[in-house]
């Protein structure tokens, strides 16, 4: 017996040998703490709808991976991690052996040279009670520089059947595709405002918008086709956040009154990684809801605003504009946008809600924020975690969010309530885009 369990221990040693020797390992020191592990590999790469990866040995999930210049190159993965349960996270980077000096396409397979060492995680700050949070998972090596893929994982000893993600924002850009890009969090659960929707789409044109981005779990029918017929326009990128299939997510904001796994369906990852997506595509990001609007009041459209406020205060890079309420209870009463062909669409008419709940002075109006991307290294949902620039409020005669939604104030007559007419001077060009996007959705 004794003779069997030996020989069964030498048996498994030479395995262990010729596994070391077939991965090529090579063990060398970085900055004297933890050590890199340097291997042959042939990554599995993560597809176009694979938009959440978990981390093999833990519950958390990773989500995208960038170059973050700004941190000299850092490798920046977009994550989520498990409060409860944190333990080290490892890096483990690759160079295609084929790749060129574009990698932000999907990699071709190829074997290539990769290492492995500990990763720093830095947790967001807005958790809002919630067990999981939004991340950063960070891979600082000087391996960094010819790196087009990373996979992080819990496992330091086992990097088979890793899932690997491009590594994007491989160069910096100076100049960009899209000057305003709108950045919408989530959609879930059967949501089919689709009237809504598609005014606010056409309103965004108007006001100088050239990207929406929309990260979607779930939506109505009517919803569904608004969203295939701007995808084909080429305004929008729909990106597939199937969150629910990984974790509880909370339909509300607080921990103690919603719970689940982590806040909102995941809206602070990806109001994170629309910053990073987008941070050498758009010029300025708009991080708002499907249901507001950032208008600018005393210029014709987002582009005269910016350069006047970027002119007054050219070292800011984070602008805070004040929500208001337009309460979808009360109506205009000349009916003159009451039209009968919108009447069959499930959704709010917007252009019907002119009545502006009054600022509270001793309630805190949360804000929204319309951001330089590259200024930014952090978001929450009101106003950004880190930046690089100053912050900036935004006067609210200038320019604020038209939110039609329930009340907040839903004591208050209409006879309460300010007249606010703003979308009323798009209507020339508005009406004739919202019923052709009604029409050639198949909506109507």
């Amino acid at each position: 017996m004794m003779q069997r369990k030996l020989a069964l221990l030498v048996g498994i040693g030479a395995l262990a040998i010729l596994l070391m020797l077939k991965w090529e390992h090579v063990i060398t020191l970085i900055n004297g703490e933890k050590a890199s592990v340097q291997f042959a590999l042939q990554p599995r790469q993560q597809t176009p709808t694979d938009t959440i990866t978990p981390i093999p040995g833990s519950r958390h999930l990773m989500v995208s991976a960038f170059k973050d210049h700004r941190l000299g190159g850092a490798i920046r993965v977009i994550s989520i991690i498990c409060r409860q349960e944190l333990q080290p996270l490892y890096c483990v980077l690759c160079a295609n052996a084929k790749a060129d000096a574009n990698v932000d396409a999907k990699a071709d397979g190829a074997p290539g040279q990769c290492t492995s060492f500990q990763a720093k995680v830095h947790q967001h700050s807005d958790d809002f009670g919630f067990p999981f949070v939004t991340s950063d998972v960070l891979c600082l090596s000087p391996a960094l520089q010819q790196a087009t893929r990373v996979s992080i994982t819990a496992n330091p000893y086992a990097f088979h059947n890793l899932t690997f993600l491009s590594i994007q924002n491989q160069e910096v850009k100076e100049s960009f595709k899209y000057n305003f890009t709108v950045c919408i969090s989530n959609l879930f659960g059967v949501y089919n405002n689709a009237l809504q929707f598609a005014q606010t789409m056409e309103v965004y044109k108007l006001i100088g918008v050239q990207r929406v981005v929309i990260y979607n779990t779930s939506c109505g029918p009517d919803v569904e086709k608004i969203l295939k017929y701007y995808s084909k326009e080429g305004m929008l990128e729909v990106v597939p956040w199937p969150i629910d299939k990984f974790l509880k997510p909370s339909t509300g904001w607080s921990y103690d009154l919603h719970h689940g796994d982590i806040h909102y369906y995941g809206q602070l990852t990806t109001l994170n990684e629309c910053i990073y997506r987008y941070m050498y595509q758009s010029k300025y990001l708009l991080m708002n809801d499907i249901d507001e609007i950032i208008m600018p009041y005393k210029h014709a459209n987002l582009e005269n605003l910016m350069g006047i406020l970027q002119q007054q205060r050219p070292n800011a890079g984070v602008f805070k504009i004040e929500n208001h309420i337009f309460p979808k209870t009360q109506f205009d009463d000349s009916g003159r946008f009451r039209l009968p062909r919108w009447r069959s669409v499930p959704g709010v008419n917007i252009l019907e809600h002119v009545y502006r709940e009054p600022d509270r002075k001793h309630v805190f109006n949360p804000t929204k924020v319309l951001i330089n991307p590259r200024s930014v290294e952090q978001t929450s949902v009101h106003t950004t975690l880190k930046q690089f620039g100053l912050v900036f409020n935004v006067p609210f005669d200038v320019c604020r969010i038209i939110h039609v939604r329930v009340p907040l104030q839903g004591q208050l007559s209409k006879d309460q309530l300010f007249v606010d007419k703003k979308l009323w001077e798009f209507e020339k060009l508005l009406i004739p885009s919202i019923d052709r996007a009604l029409n050639e959705s198949g909506v109507l």
